[in-house]
Formats: C-alpha cells, sequence, structure tokens
C-alpha cells in the first residue's frame, strides 16, 4: 500500500518519507493523530523485524525512579495479569531480543523476532505493559523491584531488599561506574544528567509508592512515546493493530519531558570524590585522574561524527598522541578517552587509572599541552587517515547481529530532542565533510574550538579510600537499627505483615487462567531443522584452509586459529600475554605506532584472542587456540596478508620501556573486569577445580591478574626472561603446519583472496612443534574471593560425565527452567539478586552462577536444592512447550555472515556434526516433564561434590568462612 504524505491511514498521519541509502531502508514518519505517538518505519527485507516504544523519562532524582519503573511495568498488565509477564515472553517466544532498558534520559521498551506471529506477541505484551501496568493495583512491585524493609520477625534485624536496590550496589562497586556518575554529577549540576537515573543505593529507600505511580502517568503517555518498527513488515497492518488496541483510547496532551540544558560553565570545575578499596588493600596507584569536556548536542551530527573519530585517533590505539604522551609522563598505568553521546549534551572524557592524587597537576598540563601541540603544529596525517579510515569501515560493514535495534538507538539519539531520526543514520554527508579535514585543519580546528576553548569542562578525580564500603555497611545497619527502634510494635508489626504478604505473591503461583493469556506459539511453528553453515575444507599454499561462501558485500573476513599444543605448561600464562601485546609492539619494519596507523588505514581491524575449545563429549580433551581475525574490502587484501605476516613473523619484544606500559596497562585493566564482572571470575574459576578445559580458560582470568601483577611488581629483574618467553612463544606458535584459516567471503572473491596468501605464508615457519603433555592438579579449593563488592558472584559446578552421566539436548530446556523459573524465582524474585544462571556444557561441564547477589549462604541452599525442584517439576502441557520454545529461541539467534563463519568453525573443532545439532534439536523438540524429572540425580550428584567459588564483599564472605578452603584477598 502506498501512503502519501500527509494522508491518515489507521489513525497515523504520514509527515514524512524517504529513502535511507546508507542502510538500504525505506523510511515512513507518523504522528498518531488521536493520542500524539510518533512512530517510525524503517521498511526492508530483514526477517528480524524489530518493534520498540520508548518514552522521555528525566529523573528529578537519584532514587532510581524511570529505572524501578522500567522493570516494574513487565511485571503484569491489564490483558496479561501474570507476575512476570516478561519472563513469560522469554521462556516462551522465538524472540531474537527481548528486554528493556533505562538510559539517562529516556527508557526503551525494545523487541524482535522473526517469526510474524511471534513478533505481534510481543509487541501486544509489552503495549499492554507500558499503557496499564499493575503497578497502582499490586505496590508489592515496586516493593520486589525497588526497594523494602525486609523482616520476617519483629526480633530480626531490620534491612532493606530489592532487585534494583542491589543491581545498583552491583554497579557501584566498579569505581569506573562511579567515576562515570561524579563526572556527569560534576558537569550537569542543574540537568537531569546530574542525578542517578538507575539509582543510587544510598537514594532509592527514599522513593515512595505514590511518586512512583506518579512518574507513570506523567510520563507514559502515547503524547511522549516514540515507537520504532523496523523489517519486512506490512505497515497497515501494525498500524491498525496499534491503533485500534492502544492508542485510540488515549487522547493527546501535553507532557512536560523536555530535557534541561545545562548552561555551560565559565570556568573548569575541580572535584575530588573517593571510592571504596578493602582495609587492606594498598592506596597508591589507584587514583581516577579525568579531564572532560561538554561537546555541543547530540543533533549534530558532524561534530558527533568527527568527535567519534578524535576520540579514536587521540586515545584508542597504540598511536594515539595523547595516550602516548601521558604514558611517556609516567602519569598512570592505563590512559583512556570516552565519548558519551548518548544524552543531549555529549561528553568527551580524557582518564587515565592507576594514578595517585598529586599526580593531577601534571595530568591535566600534559593534556593541555599535548592538544595545543596538535592544534598549532598539526597532526600527523597517517594518524588522521587510520582514524578516518576505521570508522568508515566500520559504517560501512554493518556487521552486526541486530541491525534494527542498532539503527534503533541510531534515530533516538536525535528524535528525543526533536530532531529528524534520521540524521545519524545518514552518514554520507556528514562522512564527506569529515574527510574533507585529511587535507585541511579541520579537525585542529575542532581540538581548538570545542576543547582548548571551551570552558565547560569539568577535572573529576576518584581517589581510593580504605574501608569505605565497610564503615558504610555499618552506618546503614545503625541507621536501620535506630530506626526500628523508634517504631511501635504496631508498626514493627506491620512491616512484617507486609513483607509476608510480599512473600506470598511471590511464592503463590500464578493461575492457569493468568497464564493463558500470554500469547503461545505452537511446536508446529518451529522449524525442526538445524540452518547447515557452510563449510569447505581445503588446502592452498601449504595452508589448511575452511572456506565459507557467503554473501559479504566484497569484505573477507580471514581469522587464523593457531594450535597452542608446543607451547609448554610453564608458558601457558606467556602465551595469554602473547595474545593481549601482539599487535602493540614493533615490528621489523614499523614501530608500534606505525603499526597501528598501518592496520587501521587499510583494513577493518586485526585483533587477537585466546579460545579454549573442547572435544564435545570429554573435557580432558582440548584444543586452545591462538586466533588472529581480520576483516578488509577485497581490493585491500594485499596490505591485509602482508601486514599479518609482518606482525606474525617479524614483532620485536625487546623495547622494555614499551613492554613495561603494556605490563601495567594489562594489569589496569584486569583489575577493572574483576570489579565489572565477578561472575566470569567465579565460574571459570570454580570449574577450574575439576576441569582441564576450564583450567586452561581460567588462565586468561585471576590467574591472568596474579601472573601480571608479579610482572610489574618484578619487571626489572624479569624483562630479559620476559622478552625471551614471548619471542619462545611466537616462534612455537605461528607456524605453517600449526595454522587453520579460516576464510568468510564471497565465491567470486575466493580466487583473489587464495591468491594473496603467499604474503602471509612466506612470513610463517614450517614446522609445526610437538605437543607437549599438561599436568594440572585439581581439587575442590572452594575459594572466596575478596573484594570490596557491596555484592556476590555464586557459583556451585562439577562435570556430570564423571559421574557417569551424558549429555542430552534436553539439558538445554534444563537451562531454560532453571535461568527462567526455578533460580528466577528463588535468587531475583524472593532473594533479590540481579540475576542468575545454568549452563550444561556437551563436554560434561556444568554450573550454576549468581551475578549481584546480596546472598551468599542462601543462594548455596537454593543450587542444592534445585534438584528436588526438577524431581517434583510439574507443569502443565501449556508451560512445558513455552520452555521447549524458549530454548530453541536462544538457538536461532541471527547470524551475520562473520558469526556463520564463527560458528562453523567452533563446530568443526570440537567435532559437533551436523548430524549432532540435528539430534540435539530433536531432543529439545522432544523433550518432557517425564525427562526433566529423570534429570534430577545429574543435577543432585553435582551438587553433592560441592565444589564452590565466590567472588563478593569481605565481610559476607567471612560471615561464612567455613564454607571456604581458602579466603583470598584479591586486591591486598
Amino acid at each position: 500500500m502506498t501512503i502519501s504524505v500527509g494522508q491518515i491511514v489507521n489513525g497515523f498521519k504520514l509527515l514524512a518519507g524517504k529513502d535511507v541509502k546508507e542502510i538500504n531502508c525505506k523510511s515512513q514518519l507518523f504522528c498518531h493523530v488521536k493520542s500524539g505517538a510518533k512512530l517510525l518505519f524503517l521498511k526492508n527485507d530483514d526477517d528480524n523485524r524489530v518493534f520498540s516504544i520508548s518514552f522521555r523519562t528525566p529523573p528529578s532524582d537519584s532514587t532510581g525512579l524511570p529505572h524501578i519503573l522500567e522493570h516494574s511495568v513487565l511485571c503484569g498488565s491489564r490483558k496479561f495479569p501474570t507476575k512476570e509477564p516478561f519472563v513469560e515472553l522469554v521462556k516462551g517466544s522465538l524472540n531474537t531480543f527481548i528486554n528493556a532498558m533505562t538510559f539517562a534520559d529516556k527508557t526503551m521498551y525494545p523487541v524482535a523476532s522473526r517469526n510474524s506471529k511471534d513478533f505481534r506477541n510481543l509487541m501486544d505484551v509489552y503495549l499492554d505493559a507500558v499503557f496499564y501496568p499493575n503497578i497502582e493495583k499490586y505496590p508489592e512491585i515496586m516493593m520486589q523491584e525497588g526497594w523494602h524493609y525486609e523482616l520476617e520477625n519483629a526480633a530480626d534485624e531490620l534491612t532493606y531488599k530489592g532487585v534494583v536496590y542491589n543491581e545498583m550496589k552491583g554497579a557501584f562497586s566498579s569505581p569506573d561506574t562511579i567515576l562515570g556518575r561524579k563526572i556527569q554529577e560534576t558537569l550537569f549540576p542543574e540537568s537531569p544528567y546530574g542525578v542517578e537515573s538507575g539509582g543510587d543505593p544510598d537514594c532509592i529507600p527514599d522513593l515512595t509508592q505514590q511518586d512512583f505511580v506518579d512518574f507513570h502517568k506523567k510520563y507514559y503517555h502515547p503524547s511522549n512515546s516514540y515507537i520504532f518498527l523496523y523489517g519486512d513488515l506490512d505497515i497497515d497492518e501494525e498500524l491498525a493493530f496499534i491503533d485500534k488496541e492502544y492508542l485510540s483510547n488515549f487522547d493527546k496532551i501535553t507532557v512536560d519531558s523536555a530535557i534541561r540544558k545545562q548552561l555551560p560553565f565559565t570556568h573548569t570545575k575541580d572535584c575530588t570524590y573517593v571510592y571504596p578499596i578493602s582495609p587492606n588493600e594498598k592506596q597508591s596507584d589507584k587514583t581516577f585522574l579525568s579531564l572532560n569536556f561538554v561537546i555541543g548536542e547530540v543533533t549534530d551530527a558532524e561534530t558527533i561524527l568527527a568527535f567519534k573519530i578524535l576520540n579514536h585517533l587521540l586515545l584508542s590505539t597504540p598511536a594515539a598522541p595523547l595516550k602516548k604522551a601521558l604514558i611517556e609522563a609516567g602519569i598512570g598505568k592505563d590512559v583512556f578517552g570516552r565519548f558519551n553521546r548518548k544524552i543531549l549534551q555529549p561528553v568527551f572524557t580524557v582518564g587515565v587509572r592507576g594514578a595517585n592524587e598529586n599526580q593531577k597537576d601534571d595530568f591535566v598540563k600534559v593534556v593541555y599541552k599535548t592538544l595545543r601541540q596538535l592544534s598549532m603544529k598539526g597532526i600527523d596525517r597517517k594518524f588522521l587517515e587510520a582514524s578516518v579510515n576505521i570508522h568508515e569501515f566500520h559504517l560501512r560493514a554493518d556487521d552486526f547481529g541486530n541491525k534494527g535495534l542498532g539503527y534503533n538507538f541510531d534515530c533516538m539519539d536525535s528524535w528525543l530532542y526533536d530532531q529528524n531520526p534520521l540524521i545519524h543514520l545518514e552518514y554520507e554527508a556528514p562522512l564527506a565533510k569529515v574527510k574533507q579535514g585529511l587535507t585541511s585543519n579541520y579537525f585542529e580546528n575542532m581540538i581548538e574550538q570545542r576543547l582548548l576553548d571551551n570552558a565547560y569542562q569539568a577535572i573529576v578525580v576518584l581517589k581510593p579510600e580504605q574501608g569505605l564500603a565497610e564503615a558504610k555497611n555499618s552506618q546503614l545497619k545503625q541507621q536501620l537499627a535506630e530506626y526500628k527502634s523508634k517504631l511501635s510494635a504496631a508498626e514493627i508489626q506491620a512491616i512484617v505483615n507486609q513483607t509476608a504478604k510480599l512473600k506470598q505473591r511471590q511464592t503463590t503461583p500464578d493461575s492457569a487462567e493468568q497464564l493463558e493469556t500470554i500469547p503461545l506459539l505452537t511446536l508446529s511453528d518451529i522449524s525442526s531443522k538445524v540452518e547447515k553453515l557452510p563449510l569447505e575444507e581445503r588446502q592452498e599454499a601449504g595452508l589448511k584452509v575452511l572456506f565459507h561462501s557467503l554473501f559479504t558485500n566484497r569484505i573477507a573476513y580471514v581469522n587464523l586459529y593457531f594450535d597452542t599444543a608446543g607451547v609448554p605448561q610453564e608458558l601457558l600464562p606467556y602465551l595469554v600475554l602473547l595474545e593481549r601485546v601482539l599487535g602493540e609492539v614493533d615490528t621489523e619494519k614499523y614501530s608500534y605506532s606505525e603499526l597501528s596507523n598501518e592496520i587501521n588505514i587499510h583494513t577493518g581491524g586485526i585483533h587477537s584472542s585466546l579460545v579454549v575449545y573442547s572435544e564435545k563429549n570429554d573435557d580432558t580433551l582440548f584444543y586452545p587456540k591462538f586466533i588472529v581475525r581480520s576483516r578488509v574490502l577485497v581490493a585491500k587484501l594485499p596490505e591485509l596478508m602482508s601486514l599479518l605476516g609482518e606482525i606474525l613473523g617479524h614483532s620485536k619484544f625487546n623495547d622494555k620501556k614499551r613492554l613495561k606500559e603494556l605490563v601495567s596497562e594489562l594489569k589496569s585493566k584486569c583489575a577493572a573486569s574483576i570489579l565489572r564482572g565477578g561472575q566470569a571470575i567465579s565460574l571459570t574459576r570454580v570449574l577450574s577445580y575439576i576441569s582441564p578445559v576450564a583450567k586452561c580458560k581460567e588462565l586468561s582470568y585471576l590467574s591472568f591478574y596474579y601472573f601480571v601483577t608479579k610482572l610489574e611488581e618484578n619487571f626489572e629483574q624479569e624483562f630479559e626472561n620476559i622478552q625471551f618467553n614471548l619471542q619462545q612463544v611466537a616462534d612455537l606458535l605461528f607456524t605453517k603446519q600449526g595454522l587453520l584459516l579460516s576464510i568468510t567471503a564471497d565465491s567470486a572473491d575466493y580466487a583473489e583472496i587464495i591468491k594473496n596468501l603467499p604474503l602471509l605464508a612466506g612470513q610463517l615457519k614450517q614446522a609445526k612443534s610437538l605437543p607437549g603433555t599438561y599436568e594440572f592438579c585439581f581439587a575442590a579449593k572452594n575459594e572466596g574471593l575478596m573484594t570490596s563488592s557491596k555484592v556476590q558472584y555464586v557459583a556451585k559446578g562439577y562435570n556430570f560425565r564423571r559421574l557417569g552421566f551424558e549429555y542430552h539436548g534436553g539439558l538445554k530446556v534444563v537451562e531454560t527452567i532453571m535461568r527462567y523459573g526455578y533460580l528466577w524465582n528463588r535468587l531475583r524474585v524472593q532473594g533479590g539478586a540481579y540475576g542468575a544462571f545454568a549452563r550444561f556444557e556437551r563436554n560434561g561441564n556444568m554450573v550454576f552462577g549468581s551475578y549481584r547477589d546480596p546472598n551468599l549462604q542462601d543462594t548455596l541452599a537454593i543450587y542444592d536444592e534445585a534438584a528436588g525442584f526438577l524431581e517434583s517439576f510439574t507443569v502443565s502441557d501449556r508451560e512445558m512447550t513455552k520452555y521447549i520454545i524458549g530454548t530453541i529461541s536462544d538457538l536461532d539467534s541471527p547470524l551475520t555472515a562473520s558469526m556463520k563463519g564463527t560458528r562453523a568453525v567452533e563446530n568443526y573443532l570440537q567435532h559437533i556434526t551436523q548430524q549432532d545439532l540435528e539430534q540435539e534439536r530433536q531432543q529439545i523438540l522432544n523433550f518432557t516433564q517425564q525427562k526433566v524429572r529423570q534429570l534430577a540425580p545429574l543435577v543432585s550428584e553435582c551438587m553433592k561434590q560441592n565444589y564452590v567459588c565466590v567472588l563478593g564483599g569481605e565481610e559476607k564472605i567471612q560471615q561464612s568462612k567455613d564454607l571456604f578452603n581458602n579466603l583470598i584477598r584479591i586486591f591486598e
């Protein structure tokens, strides 16, 4: 159906329509006449359809109101009165994406699906959730998702509990998160960005039920909404549905949701804040220094693109001049840049980790001096060309899985502020202007005007304070105890009754009638076939090649898998170190700065990673691969192959100064990742107690942090050994016989790729090293890994094959049942943890894990009770179908061409055949409740082995010290 501008269709008036050639879409911008809702449709032939509805939700305080509301509207609504419609959808839809997210000034509710019926179901549930939630009818929703007083018995200690409360306690355990918050707080004191939309744990308990309900009434109206549709859709049908079922019930109103701009400063602000470290942790080299500039408005597409390029040029590569200047000045261990463009007034940040407070003045001087030199003397054109090229490559490659979702986020960067939603998608015009800067002073002027002459800036310092978390915990306990002491017996009993009422709601199952309101597909809607991924084995130029023939728009994805079996066990930590420094050191032909430029000028990036694969049914047979991934325009293949050959065959590790910089930077980055992602540490660590493949994987996690910490402490004495060992590992690793080459490209481009292979192969040694044998020690170490965290990451697992059990596809269904049924209800809904998961692998490794969890012993008890839950598992056939569909949804996530190539190689290396995949799918589709119950002994026996690892707060772990064989202060 053709719609003309000005025409009204199903209540929607078409305001504008045009082709967006950059993303190969036709756009139509509508306004719903009666309700005032705005709607953007991007049409193309993508069957992975996307819907979202977003609202402008500027917070006025740090109680986390927008965030708690985002959680809560998905806890039951008018048409779908179950307690958790969101979870029911996750369990039982074919979604390729389903989530909700709170930003600093907006709240978004996106979903995606490749199944038309499923897509409509998702859209229906989400629209009902945002417009008709049960939050006023059931105050317990805010109590559960936000915060409440927890008091089961009158004599108990009074505490706070809530999902968002604990989520944000976890977030604020990371100094990187705290720094980001303090930067915005400093730069935007009179703007919504000055407060925390996600919620500050110290402020969340100030939120009242009335404020909560009023916020929804004010902002969740169609007149304040932004509806997005993408993909192969009949827009007439979608508009008719949205109008009839929802928007026609509302009249247009004026919603005061405009984002209040912060007036620029007249002089630089200078603020210092603190973050917690453990009482025994050293304070030196743990301060964050940052210089932050507000850069115009996000609706200026040209400036935004220019600053993305400048951020890369100045701070994001080994060649980055500002990064080099700070490192050479000895300021901090890790230099970073950020460009936050998800707010109206974007912020450009220059920062360092691992510094000391007394370096602040030197830090500021070096930043200004370097920027002034670049502005006056000019930026090296090769640096500039490299940064412009890599950004243009990423824009044109468009290589990400859920494209519609990415376009949705880009649209909101301007649409939310009443501007054209397409300005960040139509990148050709701003890109052309920016590229002209290669032959003019465009970027130098940008530095001068937007940074050096910009008074709207702030110096923000974040320094460590020993025992701060413990002191705050003690203070909170005292405050709650004092509050309770002032309550009457009747008031205390009211809290007890309120706690009991909440728990009753949480533990009362939804009725069959309520569950049946959630729309559900049938198993006949699901394909019984597994997509066959292309893979052809070939021999080219003396190399083994796996070719994946797929349309890639003239981009070649060239991935090199090197066998690491020849690396001796004592050098395995250096294998991880090599993965982290490769491409960051000099080669015979290039300095590390020149190498970075060459990579970015000629390719879409070269990156290395260390991945440990295991035999599909045996975790004692493992295949660690050192992977070098690259992508390039076919026309630039000679340059790529030459660069790969130079990096792999001629990297030099004898620059003492450079190697020391990299070791210090890696230590700082590892420490930050431990605090950000505790679940990865506890999960890999617990399985390393029993599994060789997990032991090998763990070398890249906590063990690597300990390794680089020792290297940094003893660098002067160890330098000769470090460079020798790195060279030895590289010599053992980068050989022709040890290489498996994966190529994903169009068939028509294959010959051109092969023609250029000798440029790479000629730089590699011929002989493959003989494989070594590894002797790992295994034991139930049961470690309590202590940090200043305010929450825990609790893992428990084992290998079920060791106990005589076999893998069955139905274990994937059990994962879904555990994650979105048992563990969700027990750990998140009732326990207040932000999340939990279960994993059962083909090789036998299984693990339960929680993250941002306020509990420890209770969580382990819940893991132990999981087998009992499975043993008595009884649900309706409809519910069982839901779990099966949700499991298939995870397996059928959309993959780009490069992802398909990667997945095909993963299966190949683990000897997972198409027959294995088809069998697994059939086992999932035919899984029954009886078979669930039959798997209970597998879980029971694994839990009985009692292999546990917890990363979390020292106080909480010390309280449960009898559970552990080892207590370790990570950052002592």
